[in-house]
């Protein structure tokens, strides 16, 4: 079994000697724990999802801590958060760098805790699944439908998993799993069909309205699940961009899944063949590449600076970088063949934000464009033209 390399194990190092505490959240099975265990290899590990461990730490947490003189690597962190504020002492006394890794699945419980307790003493890396950069060489025989299908969670690339099945096994071991300890979920095949209605508004303005309607449950019941998924890194809000300008823009955000895979699995689709037919399909491509953007800043221990363009006349840029003071538009077409059509959006934005680095179009093909006002870029590459903007 080959071990991926992550883009960022080199930030990790690098935040480790700065920081006292480095913490890296993201969804389960992202390569967390492997991450951690390869860049600090001769640090203690310590798993709480370890029920003894787990019950050591909670109960008593001096005698827990002391036994870890040189620190170590605390995976799952949100199972025993009261541990944070004795950390802090600790590392307030001992004022060393990279004295203890966290990891931990839940980002908004996770994230308050350690801005609670750790304000100032930590770096925070958020790891999603495998982008298209860290898979490289592995991409040369694999064709846009295979990705959407097969989503990025490294143990389907590294054992070649049949990801019908792994995905299938994800959502019922990992996703219900930590929703219902989250919450009292009565009824899982509600939160089931929730979730499936999501993946059916991938792309789309969100509705909580006809999204709880469809669902059957109430309009709070509705915000509640959403902002569970989008805890546990499943769904992901893409807010819309506001400026002062004359023009109404939209003011909900875009409904994306971290991992296109899980949306195409919740789909209903089971083979290439039922991906290229899908009605879908355009917007799962959409999913593609808004993700490889935000992996791209976040394996880099930045934050998001993603969000999308649209008015009130249905003017729209399906992605805008916020480079500074720039924006750098992004317009996202599945088709292989480019066509005038594809860069109406962009002329349109162009209007009214003249400034910037310039604009790209992302499509399905694969050759790469230098046009005089636009970089044309495949899927597969566009962490090139990502790293060129950086």
């Amino acid at each position: 079994m080959t071990i991926i390399p992550r883009t960022a194990a080199p930030y990790l190092r690098k935040f480790s000697g700065q920081y006292p505490v480095v913490t890296i959240t993201g969804p389960r099975q992202s390569g967390k724990t492997t991450l951690c265990r390869m860049v600090f290899a001769d640090k203690k590990y310590v798993s709480l999802e370890n029920l003894d461990t787990r019950r050591f730490a909670q109960e008593d947490p001096r005698g827990f801590l002391a036994g870890l003189p040189d620190g170590a690597i605390l995976d799952e962190i949100q199972q025993a958060p009261e541990l944070l504020s004795y950390i802090q002492t600790i590392v307030d006394e001992e004022q060393r760098p990279g004295l203890f890794i966290l990891t931990g699945s839940q980002q908004f419980e996770v994230t308050s805790a350690v801005n609670q307790s750790l304000a100032g003493r930590t770096a925070i890396i958020k790891l999603l699944p495998l982008s298209m950069d860290e898979l490289d060489d592995r991409l040369t025989d694999t064709g846009v439908d295979q990705l959407l299908l097969k989503g990025f969670y490294p143990r389907i690339w590294k054992d070649d998993l049949d990801p019908v099945q792994a995905l299938a096994a994800y959502l019922e071991t990992y996703v219900e799993r930590d929703i219902r300890k989250l919450i009292n979920i009565k009824d899982l095949v509600l939160l089931q069909r929730f979730v499936t209605l999501c993946a059916g508004r991938i792309g789309q303005l969100l509705n909580f309205s006809n999204l709880a309607a469809d669902a059957g449950v109430s309009h709070q019941t509705a915000r509640n699940w959403l902002t569970l998924l989008e805890a546990s890194f499943i769904l992901f809000r893409l807010p819309p961009y506001a400026a002062n300008i004359a023009k109404r823009l939209v003011k909900s955000p875009k409904l994306y899944f971290y991992d296109v895979g899980l949306a195409a699995h919740l789909l209903g689709l089971e083979s290439v063949n039922h991906v290229s037919r899908d009605p879908l399909r355009g917007n799962l491509f959409e999913n593609l590449v808004i993700m490889e953007a935000l992996k791209f800043r976040l394996h880099r221990g930045k934050r998001s600076n993603l969000h999308f363009y649209r008015d009130s006349n249905g003017n729209e840029v399906d992605l805008l970088l916020s480079l500074g003071p720039d924006l750098y538009p992004v317009e996202i077409k599945a088709g292989m063949t480019i066509n005038r059509d594809y860069f109406k959006g962009l002329d349109h934005f162009g209007k009214n934000f003249p400034h910037g680095q310039g604009r790209a179009l992302v499509y399905g093909g694969d050759e790469e464009q230098q046009r005089s006002t636009t970089s044309v870029s495949p899927a597969i590459s566009f962490h090139r033209l990502l790293a060129r903007l950086t």
